[in-house]
Parts: C-alpha cells; sequence; structure tokens
C-alpha cells in the first residue's frame, strides 16, 4: 500500500505543485483581463493571472524533470523521455492550473466569490484536469502509469494534501481563507 501512496504522489508532483506555486508568484494581468461574462459576472477573477499560470506551470515542469533525472535511483517511472517527457509534463502541470481556472469559471456562474469553498471540487478540480489532459495526449503512457490502484490512491490522497496545503498558505499569509 506504501508503494503505491508513493507512487501517486510522485506521479502526480508535476500537477499538485503548480496551483501552490502559482499562489506564491501569482499577481499582475487577470487571465480574463477584468472582463465580464454575458452574465455581468467577472469570468474568471482576479486571482487567475497570466504570471501565475505561467510559473505554476512551470514549476511542473521543472519538478517533473527532475523527477525524470532521479527516477532511475529513487526506482520509480519516468515521465518519458525526450519530446514525449516534455508533452507528458505540460500537460500534468497545465491540466493541473485549466482544471482550477475551469472550476473557477463555474464558481463564478454559480455565484461564489473568490476564496468561498465548494467542497471536492475545490479540492480535486487541478486532478481531474491533470488526469484528463495527459489522458489525451499521452494515452499509452498514462494507461500502463496511472492504474486504478494509482487513480484511486490519487483521488484519496489529493483532498487531504491539498487541505494541508492550503491551510499553510494561510498561516503564512499566501491564501485569505485556509481551504
Amino acid at each position: 500500500m506504501l508503494e503505491v501512496i508513493l507512487k501517486s504522489i510522485w506521479l502526480m508532483l508535476p500537477a499538485y505543485l503548480p496551483n501552490p506555486v502559482a499562489v506564491l508568484t501569482g499577481g499582475g494581468t487577470p487571465i480574463d483581463f477584468g472582463k465580464r461574462f454575458f452574465d455581468g459576472k467577472r469570468i474568471l477573477g482576479d486571482g487567475k493571472t497570466f504570471r501565475g499560470l505561467f510559473f505554476g506551470t512551470l514549476s511542473g515542469i521543472l519538478i517533473g524533470l527532475f523527477e525524470n533525472f532521479v527516477a532511475p535511483f529513487a526506482k520509480m517511472p519516468s515521465f518519458g523521455s525526450g519530446a514525449e517527457s516534455f508533452l507528458i509534463l505540460l500537460s500534468l502541470s497545465l491540466g493541473a492550473m485549466l482544471g482550477d481556472i475551469t472550476k473557477s469559471f463555474f464558481k463564478r456562474r454559480l455565484g461564489f466569490e473568490r476564496g468561498s469553498m465548494l467542497p471536492l471540487a475545490d479540492q480535486l478540480d487541478f486532478v481531474a484536469g491533470a488526469l484528463l489532459l495527459c489522458y489525451f495526449t499521452s494515452t499509452s503512457w498514462f494507461s500502463s502509469n496511472f492504474t486504478k490502484e494509482v487513480i484511486i490512491t490519487v483521488l484519496i490522497i489529493s483532498p487531504i494534501l491539498h487541505l494541508t496545503v492550503n491551510f499553510i498558505g494561510y498561516k503564512m499569509g499566501r491564501k485569505p481563507v485556509p481551504w
């Protein structure tokens, strides 16, 4: 069981890192440029910025490249090699960011303000985005690494890890709410 948990965290680290890094490095121009949707509400809000998207995605790619380097020593799976590796890492990290952005879009439509809690959606949006984008861009690699056991483990541990990291960010003064 411990082996599956460690493998799950290993495989998801390029998706786990982008959102906290986006919080730490974000700011600047919002992705929606301050525009409103036809319902009169902001498309995404000020919390989703180009800088956060860029540095969040970059952090996932970089941690994945590091993992690829140490994979043989750690006896963990690699993220492929060459262009395949870049595509896999981009899909996991960018997918995580896009999952969070998509959830924000729907939260605005439902009338949720920035920072308001939407249980499970807040903890699994980035997981869904990362897994879906990776599956569609790298189906063979995904299928051989994200087994049923790994996916179930990811779905169980991700909310716990997400809440823990957000609480730390709140205590550091980087998040206005602990969730």
